[in-house]
């Protein structure tokens, strides 16, 4: 005599989660997915009819109702279960945002518990409790328009039973036969009610698992977003963004700000010699010393091919070059016999302060004249500007 959700509430909240998060314009797979979850909706539903027209099989044989009563509204249900059944295999309500149909779905179940109601009204508070339980699992679909429609659809169809008529709405108690049927519609009602709560409970978990699951994915997604794939430091936009926050935080502070130009000597030679995947390895053995050797204030990225860009906050101009000096002898000395016995790697760099007058360009561009002056000076070598 009722609607309910399918069974293994666990196992179907999770399928529900998977196409709450779907994305709007579902795929193949999604489809199949969507369809399942409507058949085995369904499969709950007739097994609903069916206890609920055992109950009404209860009151047949205490002679409260007609024989046929049972069959009828058992058939009734297989009959509006049958043509959404349909349309799911047809795939029509995969055109509309809520597939399920969820208002036509829940206007049809009410409108045969009306029905029954107004056609045998000494058992009318059964089919009453059952209005209770279609709500109860048309809140696990609908939106509040959703809602407001379908308790707008019930408030006109109990007015016209109780204002519209004066049958007397019971619910029969007389004999034990009466009181069992009467007691078994609510144990049931309460049961689906409850198996319902079960399901919406375990579908808020699992949707706010995976709520937290797509929070570290996004965050992940945006660090990965701010680092330079090949050498895991910072890529360029990043870097960038954090020069100009950190020009803005010396002018704040008044405190003193340094960055550096690095570029390795010759490294189109080293990538013509040994092919670019040596090359690529000797970046990221680069990139990691660097990272070894550097403070944790220290931002590092790849400003471009085989160039770095160095910041370094709360740093002079003495203290910076010294510290660059210091990167270039390290380089300098690791052993690269790794990749080649031949193999010998050095850096050049163009070390700056910020200027008053300094924007970002023209302070990169201060950086850049004086790598460039490293350059010139024969490598291997650390200048400033």
């Amino acid at each position: 005599m009722s609607t309910a959700a399918t069974s293994f509430p666990e196992r179907n909240a999770a399928e529900v989660a998977d196409l709450v998060l779907a994305p709007a314009a579902a795929g193949p797979e999604v489809l199949v997915r969507r369809a399942r979850q409507r058949r085995q909706m369904y499969i709950g539903q007739v097994a609903s009819y069916s206890l609920g027209a055992s109950v009404l099989l209860l009151y047949a044989y205490a002679g409260v109702v007609a024989m046929a009563v049972p069959s009828l509204f058992w058939l009734g249900g297989l009959l509006i279960i049958g043509t959404f059944t349909v349309l799911s295999e047809a795939g029509f309500g995969d055109r509309f945002e809520d597939h399920y149909l969820t208002v036509f779905q829940i206007s049809a179940h009410m409108a045969l518990q009306l029905v029954f109601l107004l056609a045998v009204p000494t058992v009318g508070v059964a089919f009453i409790a059952v209005l209770f339980l279609i709500f109860a699992f048309g809140t696990l679909r609908m939106t509040s328009r959703q809602a407001m429609v379908t308790w707008g659809l019930a408030t006109g169809g109990l007015s016209l039973v109780f204002l519209g008529s004066d049958l007397p709405i019971g619910l029969p108690v007389g004999t034990r036969l009466e009181r069992a049927a009467s007691m078994l519609c609510f144990v049931l009602v309460i049961g689906q009610c409850a198996f319902l709560g079960l399901f919406g409970a375990t579908l808020r978990k699992i949707l706010y698992r995976r709520s937290i699951e797509l929070k570290a994915a996004y965050q992940r997604i945006e660090e990965l977003a701010e680092l330079d794939e090949l050498t895991g430091s910072y890529n360029r936009r990043c870097i960038m963004r954090l020069l100009d926050a950190e020009i803005e935080k010396a002018r704040q502070t008044s405190a003193p700000f340094a960055i550096a130009l690095i570029d390795l000597d010759w490294f189109k030679r080293i990538n013509d010699a040994y092919g670019h995947p040596v090359g690529d390895e000797v970046l990221r053995t680069f990139a990691i010393t660097i990272f070894a050797n550097v403070r944790p204030a220290d931002s590092f990225g790849r400003y471009g091919g085989e160039e770095f860009l160095l910041l370094l906050p709360d740093t002079p101009a003495d203290a910076a070059q010294r510290m660059l000096d210091r990167l270039r002898s390290i380089v300098a000395d690791l052993d690269w016999s790794a990749f080649s016995l031949n193999m010998h790697v050095t850096i050049s760099a163009g070390v700056v302060t910020l200027r008053d007058a300094d924007t970002a360009d023209t302070f990169l561009a201060r950086a850049d004249c004086a790598l460039y002056s490293a350059k010139a000076q024969g490598r291997n070598r650390v200048a400033t500007g």
